[in-house]
C-alpha cells in the first residue's frame, strides 16, 4: 500500500471517498491507486498533489512491474 498518499490523504481530512471527488475520479479508481494496484496517469497524479499541496517527487513509489 501507499502509505504515505494514505496519510497525506487523512492528514488533509479526506475520505477516499470526498478525495475521489476533489481530484476527479471515482473512489474505487482512487483505492486502487492508493493500494497500489494502479498507476494514476499523469494528469491525475498531479490532481493528487495538487489537491494535497505535495510537491515531493516520492508520493507514488514504482513498484508496479512495467508491462511488456
Amino acid at each position: 500500500m501507499r502509505a504515505k498518499l494514505q496519510q497525506l490523504r487523512e492528514a488533509n481530512g479526506y475520505t477516499q471517498q470526498t478525495f475521489s471527488a476533489a481530484v476527479g475520479t471515482s473512489r474505487s479508481h482512487y483505492s486502487q491507486i492508493e493500494t497500489g494496484d494502479k498507476q494514476p496517469a499523469l494528469r491525475l497524479a498531479l490532481r493528487i498533489k495538487r489537491v494535497l499541496n505535495y510537491y515531493g517527487d516520492d508520493i507514488f513509489d514504482n513498484t508496479m512491474p512495467v508491462r511488456k
